[in-house]
């Protein structure tokens, strides 16, 4: 019999350690999917940055090496309209460090992408029936969600304000994740734009939990045992943790981004819509310090990367996302499985001592 204060997510996912290692793209692969899985938690495989092809791949490897249940994430954004203006305002305004870099601001700009959950992603799903699906930026269109829940798979998705939380209920998540304002990476911020409206951790969880009835999975700024003990006092049924794992031997970080991450303070990170055009929470650089971190002229989310990519290859740490919640500090080097278990054994001394 488990030992936690709340089983539901445990009976839910048919896991046996409420911690849910988060879907980031670029920085998971299936390697810390299978880790974070055998050791008793849920890993989480981010299918927004990645082709049906290598999805499958990806799908195919955990499969050989895990019996364990994971998680499959998907953005399920709207795709924005082309708006030409908009794109070369932004790329004039990079104007100045592509002289400075010696890049050629004639080339064609790159395209930056983030692949919405569409009827072929939905395919993949039902071929290879994970036992979790989670949503970024709402839920998909009706008709492909029923297609997902009638695998099985049970349904998760981010609220960032009570509102969201209601609505994902309504709209049949089985669980929900309250998204913090502390959290590192995209905002998962679907009815409204409105920063000023995002509500921090502490504040968020007990507000969801009294808003809904299923169970609820906090997020942002948990970083040790002491942030899953107080998740568990808010009212949470599990936790879910980003930038911890982003510290592991499994995370697909550049040198750069690695090295950002141990040296970063509480104070380091910020909101920033410069390298994808939607709010996300990453360290400081160059480019966030010198045109500010939220900028207007950003194209709409996916697009603004496009711009950036020809000035990262020459400048990667000035000019790149390095996402990351403002736990950075709290990061500690341990494999995955090992992380993911410490975690659990210290969070469990700490609820019990109460």
């Amino acid at each position: 019999m488990s030992q936690w204060p709340d089983t539901r997510i445990l009976d839910l996912l048919g896991i046996e350690l409420p911690i849910i290692q988060a879907p980031m793209a670029g920085a998971t692969g299936s390697a810390m999917v299978i880790e974070a899985s055998n050791a008793g938690g849920l890993g989480s495989m981010p299918a927004a940055m990645l082709s049906v092809e290598q999805l499958r791949e990806e799908l195919t490897i955990i499969g050989q090496h895990s019996q364990r249940p994971f998680n499959v994430n998907f953005f399920c954004h709207q795709p924005p309209v082309a708006d030409e203006r908009r794109a070369q305002q932004w790329k004039q305004l990079l104007e100045p460090y592509y002289r400075e870099l010696g890049v050629d601001f004639e080339a064609p700009t790159p395209v930056s992408n983030r692949a919405p959950f569409d009827a072929a992603a939905c395919a993949v799903v039902e071929e290879f029936r994970p036992k979790v699906v989670s949503f970024h930026f709402g839920l998909p269109e009706q008709s492909l969600l029923e297609r997902v829940k009638a695998t099985g798979a049970k349904v998760l998705s981010s609220a960032t304000t009570v509102d969201e939380a209601i609505w994902l209920q309504q709209h049949g998540c089985d669980a929900i994740i309250a998204m913090g304002y502390e959290a590192g990476g995209h905002r998962g911020m679907f009815l409204s734009e409105d920063l000023s409206s995002q509500v921090g951790t502490l504040a968020l969880v007990p507000q969801v939990v009294d808003a809904v009835s299923v169970p609820v999975i906090a997020a942002g700024g948990i970083g040790d045992a002491r942030g899953i003990a107080a998740a568990f006092a808010l009212g949470a049924s599990a936790v879910q943790l980003g930038t911890a794992y982003l510290f592991t031997p499994q995370a697909r970080v550049s040198a750069s981004h690695y090295r950002a991450l141990r040296t970063a303070k509480d104070s380091d990170t910020a909101l920033t819509n410069l390298f994808t055009g939607r709010p996300a929470r990453g360290i400081i650089n160059r480019i966030m310090r010198e045109l500010g971190p939220i900028c207007p002229q950003a194209p709409a989310f996916p697009l603004a990367g496009g711009a950036l990519l020809p000035l990262r290859a020459q400048g990667e740490a000035d000019f790149s996302n390095l996402w990351a919640g403002q736990a950075v500090h709290l990061g500690i080097e341990l494999p995955t499985g090992e992380l993911t278990r410490r975690l659990a054994e210290e969070a469990l001394a700490l609820i019990r001592r109460r």
